[in-house]
């Protein structure tokens, strides 16, 4: 058990994954309205307000997963919470891409390279913690669908 106050961490963890989001947001708030609106979409798409209380419920799951993973002394521990940074970084550069530079080739491309990030953050946290393991389990689907959504939409507008 580290020595940092388990509730302070636990705060850090989840504050960090909301802050990803809100530097993500930024990216999405400035296309939402506009060019996003404009783009042909699957049926399927979900209303735009699904979208923030779904990856608010996301940001929270991984925080928690993080601060399970910190709070453990079993081996792999650093590589697992590395992993979870790595993964942060791509959720963050794919609104960048997709919505920042409206780049929907390139937002795919970079999702499946987020997807397996993720997919690799769950195996290692599930050797430290397995339910941390399965509190990453809604965001690799979510970001499965996220993915199929960015391929229709690229092929229906490119």
């Amino acid at each position: 058990m580290r020595n940092t106050s388990s509730l302070t961490t636990l705060v850090v963890c989840v504050g960090l994954c909301f802050a990803a989001g809100y530097v993500g947001s930024i990216f999405t708030g400035k296309s939402v309205g506009g060019w996003y609106a404009s783009l042909s979409k699957p049926s399927w798409t979900p209303p735009n307000a699904v979208f923030g209380p779904v990856w608010s419920a996301l940001y929270l799951l991984m925080g928690i997963a993080a601060w399970l993973v910190w709070r453990s002394s079993a081996p792999g521990t650093a590589l697992a919470l590395s992993l979870f940074g790595v993964q942060l970084l791509l959720n963050v550069a794919w609104s960048a891409l997709f919505f920042g530079l409206r780049l929907p080739a390139a937002g795919f491309a970079e999702i499946c390279v987020l997807w397996l990030a993720i997919g690799a953050t769950a195996l290692a946290f599930s050797r430290v913690s397995v339910l941390a393991a399965c509190l990453m389990l809604p965001y690799e689907a979510w970001v499965t669908f996220a993915a199929a959504l960015n391929l229709a939409i690229w092929r229906m507008n490119g």
